[in-house]
């Protein structure tokens, strides 16, 4: 990944290597498939409800948002290129394994309860469109999902999931074809509006929880380890610290990349929905993302209404996998079982046990009888639980020099990393403040 120099560039003799800027996005890897996994049904839910209820007043949430995700992702991401281990192993290796197991508990039980609420999400915006039965549809897409993700070599199934990816520009689009008012839009973007509510708050604590999510800090870890041990030039940066630098910068790029990308189809959703349900006065019942996409056929349009709805489905063939594999990996690592995407089935048979198994359970809450808006609110209150210790490990695992050696955090991201904690400390005490508040 190091660039040319000036000279070969220049010098007629060594001619220009086509495709330079076409291999780097090739590159492009975990950080965009995190990124676009952020905006699963379950986030796309609570964008629209945001936009839906608050019309603009949320939008500067996605320019502040977007440093403490990027920052948190990328400090994941070079935790797994150092070490070349994902999150749970290199807290087994380094830390009390009460601290280990309780972390991957929530996490799993987070990851299921959002997979059950994605596959419903899923299922009712195909029932949307296709008509049908919403159970049929829910099977269909679990079992596609898992089927996907066990059966297809990782390398053909990364360079599906970046395609997919694509299926977010439809909320975008959408933006386009319904009226926005872009001068009001840019003035919410830049001034904070802030309304001391304690609806506003517990809105403001769930768009910071959709953004910053434990499964995706475990993901991109395991990702960047699981890269590693697929290239063959490639080692861990604590044994080959002479890729460094080129590793670093593409990291950076990548993660910043997928995070900008993230938050910028969010804000779509956002300006969307208010620019359609709350100037029209439909912001109330608005609780799943298929709401926000039966809402918008009167107020936008039929083809509005056909790129909302097709998005989720999208969105949710990429963000099924990603909330399996990521409990999938941390459980592995672990109980210090193979883990591997690579992997067939019978090479790693615990690591795709625990994969599938987290994916059935999540399609079998929509057949016992779980409301799909309940299995949001415990995700988020799961979330919220294990966000911020699992941010505290994070921080001080990159600050360790048993486990990063000499590659320490730079500045601007241990500030910003510490920050990212601070913020979510706070919205997780609000969020269970005002939990306390409605019980009484």
């Amino acid at each position: 990944m190091s660039a040319p120099s000036v000279k070969a560039g220049r010098n007629e003799g060594h001619p220009r290597r086509p495709g330079k800027h076409i291999h780097f996005l090739l590159r492009l890897g975990p950080g965009l498939i995190t990124g676009a996994a952020d905006d699963d049904p379950s986030g796309i839910a609570t964008y629209s409800q945001v936009g839906a209820q608050f019309g603009m007043g949320m939008l500067w949430t996605m320019l502040f948002s977007f440093p403490l995700m990027s920052a948190m992702q990328e400090i994941c991401a070079r935790l797994g290129r150092i070490t070349g281990a994902g999150i749970a192993e290199n807290l087994r290796k380094h830390y009390p394994k009460p601290v280990l197991y309780g972390l991957i508990v929530l996490l799993c039980a987070a990851n299921i309860f959002n997979l059950g609420a994605d596959v419903t999400a899923m299922g009712a915006s195909a029932q949307l469109v296709f008509g049908g039965s919403l159970n049929v549809y829910v099977l269909a897409f679990g079992t596609l999902s898992l089927f996907l993700v066990v059966y297809v070599p990782y390398k053909k199934y990364v360079h599906y999931l970046k395609w997919l990816t694509l299926a977010l520009f439809a909320y975008v689009a959408t933006a386009f074809v319904v009226h926005v008012p872009w001068e009001m839009a840019l003035r919410s973007t830049l001034v904070p509006s802030i309304t001391w509510t304690a609806d506003y708050w517990m809105a403001l604590v769930a768009v910071l929880g959709t953004t910053i999510s434990p499964y995706l800090f475990f993901w991109q870890t395991s990702e960047e380890a699981e890269d590693v041990r697929m290239n063959r030039n490639e080692s861990a940066l604590k044994r080959r610290p002479e890729q460094a630098r080129a590793e670093f910068h593409r990291i950076g790029l990548d993660t910043w990349i997928g995070m900008g990308f993230s938050n910028l189809v969010a804000f779509f959703i956002i300006l969307t929905t208010a620019a359609t349900l709350h100037a029209a006065g439909a912001g109330k019942g608005i609780e799943t993302s298929a709401d926000a996409a039966r809402a918008l056929q009167p107020l936008a349009g039929h083809f509005a209404f056909l790129l909302f709805a097709l998005g989720i489905i999208g969105t949710g063939l990429l963000a099924i996998p990603v909330l399996a594999g990521s409990a999938a990996y941390a459980v592995a690592e672990a109980f210090r079982w193979r883990a591997s995407l690579e992997c067939r089935p019978r090479q790693a048979p615990k690591f795709y046990g625990v994969l599938a198994a987290a994916t059935i359970i999540g399609i079998a809450l929509n057949f016992l009888g779980m409301n799909p808006i309940r299995a949001l609110y415990w995700s988020a209150v799961i979330n919220g639980v294990v966000a911020v210790p699992l941010m505290v490990m994070l921080m001080i695992m990159s600050a360790n020099a048993a486990i990063v050696k000499k590659f320490s955090l730079p500045v601007h991201l241990r500030v910003i990393g510490w920050t990212a904690t601070a913020v979510m400390l706070l919205a997780s005490l609000a969020f269970i403040a005002s939990g306390i508040h409605g019980l009484f």
